[in-house]
């Protein structure tokens, strides 16, 4: 008999609020992140706004002396891992230790670290390199640290698949539980990009809006007026757990998670096909693994980065993949408000859809005044509503071709 994998924890840092509860409560209120660059000083870009991670302390979750030793994406990850540790009631002890994994995922890992640490090099030489920069900076170091908080001696992995990152890292994880290499993975993944370095790369590439003047309204999925994405940041964590465990010790469940879809395009290294054929494989093959039809999916949180390429892109995949029931499910991106967090999108936004799920309520996309031409599916304009979610889909697409796709299904026994 297959083992069963479902989600009963989420932990959320992001521009929106730290913690679950602030996070829903915004993404149900409609409420945007996005405001002006405090970080650096950005007056010099063309882009100077993003979704900066806000009143965030990591003193509540990291011992002062270590707080300097880490990158602000590792210091997100371990506040997201503990606040999914602390909403599953997950206790680690040496006995179950060796059951519980974590993999974390990161698009870009420390890129702050390293600029400073260049920086540091340049006016001192090698003498001023930090010892600490090497294991502050590189991206398995933020499963390293959970790991080493919770005493987790299971499995201990990240990945590095762009904005696919985290998608990926869950996806993975659920087949790590499924095959009993693990019976719960503390998963997703977690970014700290909003960096000189990171601002002017993605805003030489033009990449970024520069709606500076009006920051809440600037990341508009869908819509005509688009002009790019907005880096946000923070963390996204999901406690996967076998069912028959999680049932044991009484166990919240928010959902279910029954296929996992991954491919890639082969096409460009930073564009998507016309009709989004990878986007499409990668959403049948999380179906096909399910075992279920495409009329059964009521919701999917779309990538929805407000690119001129993505949107019409997915949307199109979409309906593709869904047929005529593309026009009868409900699609959002909640990137509107919170940002596009890259590699830690995936996790972020597979815990707002297994809340979706718990709690019946569909998220909005924001700012959706006109639907761009092509953009006429359903995608939850401005407002929150309640809505019927059995099964729903997570989107995430990534540089270099990388697609995943996560289905989630509301509990049953």
């Amino acid at each position: 008999m297959s083992r069963r994998v479902v989600v009963t924890g989420v932990g959320m840092v992001s521009s929106i609020g730290v913690g679950t509860a602030a996070n829903w409560e915004a993404l149900c209120a409609g409420r945007s992140g996005i405001g002006p660059i405090t970080h650096f000083d950005a007056s010099a870009f063309s882009t100077r706004i993003a979704g900066e991670v806000k009143n965030f302390d990591p003193l509540a979750y990291v011992e002062k002396k270590e707080v300097k030793k880490i990158d602000p994406f590792i210091q997100y990850a371990i506040a997201a891992s503990q606040h999914a540790v602390d909403d599953a009631r997950l206790e680690v002890t040496p006995e179950n230790s060796f059951d519980v994994g974590v993999y974390i995922a990161s698009g870009i890992g420390g890129f702050g670290t390293i600029e400073r640490e260049h920086e540091q090099y340049i006016a001192g030489g090698p003498r001023k390199i930090s010892p600490f920069f090497i294991p502050s900076a590189i991206i398995n170091l933020a499963s390293g640290q959970v790991s080493i908080r919770f005493g987790t001696r299971g499995p201990n992995q990240a990945s590095c698949t762009a904005c696919s990152a985290s998608a990926h890292a869950i996806g993975d994880s659920y087949e790590i539980i499924k095959r009993g290499d693990a019976e719960v993975m503390i998963t997703g993944g977690a970014e700290a990009a909003v960096t000189p370095m990171s601002v002017g790369g993605f805003g030489a590439m033009r990449a970024l809006s520069t709606r500076n003047d009006d920051p809440g309204r600037a990341c508009r999925p869908f819509d005509r007026d688009r002009d790019g994405f907005i880096i946000g940041e923070g963390s996204g964590i999901v406690i996967l757990e076998e069912l028959e465990r999680a049932r044991a010790r009484g166990a919240t469940i928010y959902a279910e998670i029954v296929g996992y879809g991954l491919t890639g395009d082969a096409y460009h290294m930073t564009g998507q096909p016309e009709g989004g054929e990878g986007a499409v494989r990668a959403m049948r093959m999380a179906l096909r693994k399910a075992g279920v039809e495409p009329s059964v999916v009521d919701y999917i949180n779309a990538h929805g980065t407000s690119t001129p390429v993505n949107d019409p892109t997915e949307t199109q995949a979409i309906k593709t993949t869904f047929g005529e029931h593309a026009h009868r499910l409900a699609v959002s991106s909640t990137k509107s408000m919170t940002g596009h967090l890259l590699g830690a999108a995936g996790g972020l936004e597979a815990g707002i859809t297994a809340l979706a799920i718990r709690h019946q309520m569909l998220p909005p996309t924001v700012n959706l005044d006109n639907p761009a031409e092509g953009c006429d599916l359903d995608y939850v304009a401005h407002v929150a509503r309640p809505g019927r979610v059995r099964y729903a889909l997570s989107n995430s697409f990534g540089f270099g071709g990388t697609n995943a796709s996560l289905l989630f299904k509301a509990f049953e026994e």
